[in-house]
C-alpha cells in the first residue's frame, strides 16, 4: 500500500472508530441499564477493529510520527483485550470497567506525552490535546476507583470515558496528523 494511502487509512479510520467509541459512550450514558454482555460484545468488536487501525497508523509513518508512536503494541493489546471481551464475556462483565479504566488512563497518559511533542513540533493545538488527555485520564482513573458500587454510576461513568476517549482520539489525530503529497519515502536516495 503506498505511503499516503496508508496514512490516510489510519486517519479515517482513527476517525471513524473514535465516533463509534464516542456514540457507544453517549448510549451507555443515556441507557445506564444497558446489557453488559452486549456491551462485551460490542466493545470488543469495537476494540479489536481499533488495534487494526493503530497497526495501520503505526506502519504508516506520518510525517511528524506523533499520534502513531505507540500504537504497535497499543493496538496489539486493543486485539488482545477486544477478543477476551469478546470470548469470555461473563468473567469480563464485573471487570471490564477496571480495564476500560486502566486502558483509559494509559492512553490519556500517552496523549500528554504526545501534546508535549507536539509542542516541541510547533503544533499550534498541542494544548487542546493536553487538556482532553488530562480530563480523559481523570474518568480514567475514577472508573478505575469505581466510587460507587452502583452498577448503573458504573455505567454512566464507563460511558463519560467512552466519550471523552473517542474525542481525545479524534483531536489527537486531526491535529497531529500531516498527510503530504509528492513525498519521498523515507528509504529513497535523493540524487
Amino acid at each position: 500500500m503506498p505511503l499516503n494511502k496508508r496514512i490516510w487509512t489510519a486517519k479515517v479510520g482513527y476517525i471513524v472508530i473514535s465516533i463509534l467509541i464516542s456514540v457507544l459512550g453517549i448510549v451507555l450514558i443515556t441507557v445506564p441499564d444497558f446489557s453488559a454482555s452486549l456491551l462485551c460484545r460490542l466493545g470488543g468488536g469495537i476494540l479489536i477493529l481499533f488495534g487494526i487501525v493503530k497497526i495501520i497508523g503505526y506502519c504508516s509513518n506520518d510525517l511528524y510520527r506523533l499520534a502513531f508512536q505507540y500504537d504497535l503494541a497499543i493496538g496489539i493489546l486493543l486485539i488482545a483485550l477486544g477478543a477476551v471481551l469478546m470470548l469470555r464475556t461473563r468473567i469480563m462483565t464485573n471487570a471490564i470497567c477496571i480495564l476500560l479504566g486502566i486502558y483509559t488512563l494509559a492512553d490519556a497518559l500517552l496523549k500528554i506525552q504526545i501534546s508535549i511533542d507536539s509542542k516541541a513540533f510547533g503544533i499550534r493545538q498541542w494544548w487542546l490535546i493536553l487538556v482532553v488527555a488530562i480530563m480523559t485520564g481523570t474518568i480514567g482513573f475514577l472508573l478505575v476507583l469505581r466510587p460507587s458500587e452502583s452498577t448503573r454510576v458504573a455505567m454512566i461513568l464507563l460511558g463519560l470515558a467512552l466519550l471523552m476517549e473517542g474525542v481525545l482520539n479524534s483531536i489527537t489525530v486531526l491535529t497531529s496528523v500531516k498527510i503530504i503529497h509528492n513525498r519521498l519515502p523515507m528509504n529513497a536516495e535523493i540524487l
